[in-house]
């Protein structure tokens, strides 16, 4: 395969733009995977085109060496995801039959250690409904606090996504109904449990929400954005005396995860919930039960016991 078009460093060559373009076709048209995914691996397959003088699709070892000490100065995670775009480019081109070898293993693998999410306690989220409550008990209530409520309760409540959660129509949370069927990621189904004090958030809410709108959170010609919501959320975290860094509206989501594994969930009940393709991303909530397996240990195991009485 030999370069045309324009193939002069800073500029993907043409090949290189139409095999990218192939291959994010594939992703999502057959693996299914998500538009920031793609956003994502485009950005990066392109850079790494540019870097190469726009000769990616025919790069070998030693091209994918000089990109991964280009990488250096980077962090891990941004490397190890630059690191499994290409490998997955070059995997898509020699299944294609595109090129004769696949030269991915000549990068690097920094082998970065998942970051363990930022959890809040039972007591800050107490603490941040104590605050919803307050506000909705002025008389007359503004509906924007309603609004808050409804957010919070599902954000907390169900573990929904920000983008699942701004984006829901006006009667997803059906008053009858306690769950919902939403798409998430690479178009994946999944049921949504939506507790009895949610529906009643999202019903006195919904009240304020004209029946011609499409979005049960409206705003403008759209919907709420997540950076509203993102707002929304770190405010009332201030309201409630936490740190508004601590907080966000991903950071809800893991507390739910978290909360109910201390609950006693089932890890595989709580992959389907939070929408996860592989329980490996789901086990990174397991540690926050760490403290309460070393006490079951220590209380229950026979050697535990037996240190004890000693």
């Amino acid at each position: 395969m030999s370069p045309s078009g324009d193939t002069s460093p800073g500029r993907p060559g043409a090949d290189d733009r139409a095999l990218i373009e192939r291959f994010l076709e594939m992703m999502r048209a057959e693996a299914g995977a998500a538009a920031n995914t793609i956003a994502a691996y485009g950005t990066d397959l392109r850079l790494a085109s540019e870097l190469l003088g726009g000769r990616l699709g025919e790069a070998g070892a030693s091209e994918l060496e000089r990109l991964g000490a280009e990488w250096q100065p980077l962090l891990r995670a941004t490397v190890a995801r630059k690191s499994a775009a290409l490998r997955r480019f070059f995997a898509f081109l020699a299944d294609e039959g595109l090129r004769k070898d696949d030269p991915g293993a000549a990068l690097p693998r920094p082998g970065t250690a998942r970051a363990l999410p930022k959890v809040l306690s039972t007591a800050d989220v107490d603490r941040m409904f104590e605050a919803i409550a307050a506000r909705i008990a002025r008389v007359p209530a503004d509906p924007l606090d309603l609004r808050l409520s409804a957010l919070i309760e599902l954000l907390y409540g169900s573990g929904l996504r920000a983008t699942e959660l701004v984006s829901l129509p006006r009667n997803a949370v059906a008053p009858d109904r306690p769950y919902l069927i939403l798409k998430g990621k690479g178009g994946r189904e999944r049921l949504v449990p939506i507790s009895d004090r949610a529906r009643a958030a999202v019903a006195a809410w919904r009240e304020h929400v004209a029946e011609g709108r499409p979005w049960l959170f409206p705003s403008g010609k759209g919907h709420l954005s997540r950076v509203r919501l993102y707002q929304l959320v770190r405010a009332l975290a201030a309201e409630a005396g936490i740190p508004p860094d601590r907080v966000s509206p991903h950071v809800l989501r893991h507390a739910f995860a978290t909360h109910l594994l201390e609950g006693g969930a089932d890890l595989r009940a709580l992959q389907a919930m939070l929408g996860h393709a592989d329980i490996a991303t789901t086990e990174i909530y397991t540690h926050v039960d760490s403290r309460r397996l070393v006490e079951l240990v220590n209380q229950r195991h026979p050697l535990g016991e037996a240190l004890a009485r000693k």
